[in-house]
């Protein structure tokens, strides 16, 4: 087995290296004058199981370039085989087209990673299940709720837990997080009026007297997480967190999780936190590392992924 990482979250693919004691291959990323992207993989992969972990996170072109290229790299050097392990997969919200002459960018980005050269694909919480059938090669979806119910058992009263999808369309991934801590569950029903912003409309369930979590796969704004902790707390929620996969944060979202009434927010370190994340008052990074090191473990020993969730 060999472990490359790409530049878009170094910090995780030598977690994921500890864990599974075992160095990083060498390989160097860098940028010519004019910012193409040239890389080196600087051992031996022939017939060696390799394992490319690049979240392709903001830049998100960047980082998939990155990804498209060390996968070239490595099947020019003759690797047996290609994991492609991007624990946040970049361009998932592009699932559908929403209007006409409109885009499925996640499927063109699926394409790309199979025609570079890829023979597997693992990820973590795809914001669609169905992405999976974008490709056609065999793809792992990892969940990030184990590490979330662990994290939630350590800083919480599960007595007085009520699980809360931000949206209906949520409503899946917050059932099978309340199923495994054995709390109720409530919906915000929303209306999105533009991309980025979001109206809470009405909450379906009685949160009076809960400690509310919202639970969700991506925040980015932080427009949604906001707007429903204030709903919440106005129906007599006894405060408000939030435990999301994939903490994108763009714009001004860490000054507004800041001043919002949210107690918390904790993410998951798929994608490697910035400074002002790090530094944030009520913002909490839970690491993936463990998890993703075992199912690479697996996929290599050809065990089963899937047990890791029973």
């Amino acid at each position: 087995m060999k472990l490359i990482s790409g530049n878009a979250n170094r910090p995780l693919a030598e977690a994921i290296a500890a864990y599974l004691g075992q160095p990083l291959a060498k390989c160097m990323v860098r940028r010519f004058a004019d910012m193409e992207i040239f890389v080196e993989i600087q051992e031996n992969v022939r017939g060696e199981d390799v394992f490319i972990i690049q979240p392709t996170s903001f830049p998100t072109n960047d980082h998939l370039m990155e990804l498209l290229i060390i996968i070239d790299a490595a099947r020019r050097a003759s690797a047996r085989r290609i994991t492609a392990v991007a624990p946040y997969f970049g361009y998932a919200r592009q699932d559908r087209k929403p209007g006409p002459r409109t885009p499925i960018t996640a499927k063109l980005v699926a394409n790309m990673i199979e025609r570079a050269g890829a023979d597997r694909v693992l990820t973590i919480d795809l914001h669609a299940g169905q992405i999976q059938g974008f490709f056609d090669i065999p793809v792992d979806n990892l969940y990030a709720a184990p590490v979330m119910v662990q994290d939630l058992k350590r800083h919480y009263d599960l007595e007085n837990i009520m699980v809360v999808s931000p949206d209906v369309g949520g409503v899946v991934r917050a059932r099978a997080l309340a199923k495994r801590i054995g709390a109720p569950l409530a919906i915000v029903d929303k209306r999105r009026e533009r991309p980025g912003e979001s109206e809470v409309m009405n909450i379906i369930g009685d949160v009076k007297g809960h400690s509310c979590v919202l639970v969700d796969d991506i925040v980015d704004s932080g427009g949604t997480l906001c707007n429903a902790a204030e709903a919440l707390l106005e129906q007599g929620a006894k405060e408000v967190s939030a435990y999301i996969s994939h903490g994108v944060l763009s714009g001004g979202a860490v000054a507004r999780i800041a001043a919002s009434p949210l107690k918390e927010l904790v993410i998951t370190d798929s994608i490697q936190p910035t400074e002002a994340v790090r530094v944030a008052r009520n913002i909490r990074v839970i690491s993936v590392a463990e998890l993703l090191g075992e199912a690479v473990r697996r996929t290599a020993e050809e065990r089963s992924v899937s047990s890791l969730f029973y």
